[in-house]
């Protein structure tokens, strides 16, 4: 091989590995910066993972909103008709919190099973919902449809 030759494939192989690293320095920043979003059917299969920042959307359940005398803790139940999974947050809440509304919550599961909120989003409008949390009631619906049918059978 000619020295003319070496030094290209050199400045070639060093072009290519800064490349490789630069692709796996930006890969590893992307990842770090995704957030997942789960429903609490998928939250109970073990999708999401203990102590990883995800969100989480759902149905506040009735009945199931605690509030802590002296303090802005508050613990509730989040469902999306399948499963249920609950949540503590401490904070302040927004104004349209409320049992049977539908809010997405921010935080990381414990290894409890009990999902610590750092953030709780209401919705504001009265007929949207996130796709993913209609498509979960949707199915629990006609989940209970099908055992009534089949009990009255």
């Amino acid at each position: 091989m000619t020295p003319v030759r070496r030094k290209r494939l050199l400045i070639v192989v060093v072009i290519v590995a800064g490349m490789a690293v630069a692709t796996a320095l930006g890969l590893q920043a992307f990842k770090k910066n995704l957030l997942y979003y789960y429903t609490p059917e998928q939250v109970a299969a073990g999708d999401a993972h203990v102590g990883q920042l995800f969100r989480m959307g759902g149905l506040v359940a009735m009945g199931s909103v605690q509030r802590n005398p002296g303090s802005m803790t508050v613990r509730f139940t989040l469902t999306d008709m399948q499963k249920s999974i609950p949540v503590v947050y401490s904070g302040i809440l927004p104004d349209l919190f409320r049992e049977g509304q539908g809010i997405v919550v921010y935080g990381k599961l414990d290894k409890g099973g009990l999902f610590e909120a750092q953030q709780v989003l209401a919705k504001h409008d009265a007929t949207y919902m996130p796709p993913e949390v209609g498509a979960a009631i949707k199915k629990a619906e006609a989940a209970q449809a099908a055992a009534a049918a089949k009990s009255a059978s």
